[in-house]
C-alpha cells in the first residue's frame, strides 16, 4: 500500500501500511485556521471542546472507505465540568468543498460510548445508516457545524464522522499541525477501533459544542457559575 502526498508544485509517493486502500492527502501550506474555543464567562453553560491546535496540516481522503466502514473520531471527557450529563449541541469538522472535487458531497456523523480508554458501542443515532449531513451555504476550507441536539447518557464519548463517499467524490477529513499524537483520535475499520494512524500527523480536527447542567434524560440546564474549559 502507498500513501500519495499531493503538494502544490510536485507529487511523490511514500510507503505506508494502510487498511484496504490508498490515502490521498493535501497539505495545508501556510494556511492557518485559528482555534475557536469560545471564551468562558460567568454563568456560561455552553462551550466548545477540542484537541486540535487550530492549524491544519493535511486534508486526507481514502480511495474506498465504504468497503471497510472507515470512521474517525475524537474522545471527550466531560466529567470535570461538574455536571450529571451534557447535551451535545453540534459536531464540528474541518473539511472542504475545494478539494478534492470542488463540491459538497455529505458524510455521516456518530456519537460512540467511551469507557476504559476505548471507544465502544454507538450511542447516537440509533438507526443503522447514521446521521447524514450535507453542508450548504459554505465554501472553502471551513469548519462545518453539524447539529446533534442530544443529551448524552455518558460523560465520556467519541464524536466521529465518516468520509461519506469514495475519493474523489467526497468531503475530506483533516489533522492538525501538532506532530505529537495526543492519544485522543481514533479510527474504526471493519468493526474494530484503534488509535488513529492513517497519516503521519494524528490529531483529528473534530470538535463538539456541549451544554452542561443536564440531568438525564434532559431537563433545563442549571447555572454552574464560572466553568473551566477542558484541555487547557
Amino acid at each position: 500500500m502507498k500513501i500519495r502526498i499531493i503538494w502544490v508544485a510536485c507529487v511523490f509517493t511514500a510507503g505506508f501500511s494502510a487498511w484496504g486502500g490508498d490515502v490521498v492527502t493535501l497539505p495545508s501550506g501556510d494556511a492557518h485556521l485559528p482555534a475557536s474555543r469560545i471564551p468562558v464567562t460567568p454563568d456560561s453553560s455552553t462551550l466548545e471542546l477540542s484537541w486540535d491546535n487550530g492549524t491544519r496540516k493535511y486534508f486526507f481522503a481514502w480511495d474506498n472507505p465504504r468497503a471497510y466502514e472507515w470512521r474517525g473520531g475524537n474522545d471527550f471527557d466531560t466529567s470535570t465540568l461538574k455536571t450529571s450529563h451534557v447535551k451535545i449541541l453540534k459536531l464540528k469538522t474541518l473539511t472542504s468543498n475545494v478539494w478534492p472535487n470542488e463540491e459538497w458531497d455529505g458524510f455521516r456523523i456518530f456519537i460512540f460510548d467511551f469507557r476504559r480508554g476505548m471507544p465502544g458501542e454507538r450511542l447516537w443515532p440509533m438507526w443503522e445508516a447514521g446521521y447524514f449531513f450535507k453542508p450548504s451555504g459554505l465554501s472553502g476550507h471551513v469548519w462545518v457545524e453539524c447539529p446533534v441536539n442530544w443529551t448524552c447518557p455518558t460523560l465520556s464519548f467519541v464524536a466521529a464522522r465518516d468520509q461519506g463517499y469514495n475519493y474523489p467524490n467526497c468531503d475530506p477529513l483533516s489533522v492538525d499541525s501538532n506532530p505529537t499524537y495526543r492519544v485522543h483520535s481514533w479510527m474504526y475499520v471493519y468493526g474494530n477501533w484503534s488509535g488513529f494512524s492513517e497519516t503521519s500527523y494524528k490529531n483529528l480536527m473534530i470538535r463538539v459544542w456541549v451544554e452542561t447542567g443536564y440531568s438525564f434524560p434532559g431537563v433545563a440546564p442549571t447555572s454552574l457559575g464560572r466553568v473551566k474549559a477542558l484541555y487547557y
